[in-house]
């Protein structure tokens, strides 16, 4: 068995402003940078760092875990949002293919973008990949995404829930325990 935590990435200006930020290289702002301090010391000491390649990724894990070396997964990275990038709901409230989007449950393809199903399939295998490429016994910390998160939980974690039942904040994480291919949440940063 092996010990995972999923982290969410700290706020950056477009998460305060709620704007779809998927492939947006934005970095940490003032208020991310401070979540990080406040959560750095809660977290255990893990024997592997994982981070998608975007900056925002990238910074949380160096304040998080400063002198670890951080493993980079591409595929860790956020949902393409296509033509809903950089925009937030009450910019998009009136666009005919944003409400088709959010009638499907967001199943239906984004214009420009990348559908849920390929980016939970991307997500989850890079996850996968990386966890069994590590020993038994191990705490590893995957940072990433709010959807990479839900798309990884989504398809492994027990019981099962909803995509979005597994929304998690900036800068908060899950607890897993990851065996045979299987998530147990063991823990949380929630309350």
């Amino acid at each position: 068995m092996r010990t995972v935590l999923f982290i969410r990435h700290g706020a950056t200006e477009g998460n305060t402003r709620k704007r779809y930020i998927g492939r947006t290289d934005e970095p940490l702002s003032l208020l991310g940078i401070e979540q990080a301090r406040v959560l750095t010391p809660k977290l255990p000491v893990c024997d592997a760092v994982f981070s998608s390649p975007l900056l925002r990724c990238r910074q949380t894990a160096d304040k998080l875990f400063p002198g670890y070396p951080v493993n980079i997964l591409n595929d860790l990275r956020e949902c393409d949002f296509g033509a809903f990038e950089g925009k937030n709901y009450s910019e998009l409230k009136n666009d005919p293919e944003y409400i088709k989007w959010l009638s499907t449950n967001y199943e239906s393809p984004i214009p420009g973008g990348e559908n849920l199903t390929v980016f939970s399939a991307r997500c989850c295998e890079a996850f996968t990949r990386a966890a069994l490429s590590l020993p038994e016994n191990v705490t590893a910390a995957f940072v990433t995404h709010g959807g990479c998160i839900m798309a990884i939980l989504g398809r492994y974690a027990w019981p099962r829930r909803e995509f979005y039942e597994y929304y998690i904040k900036n800068c908060q994480y899950l607890t897993c325990d990851f065996e045979n291919k299987s998530l147990v949440i063991t823990g949380d940063s929630l309350c």
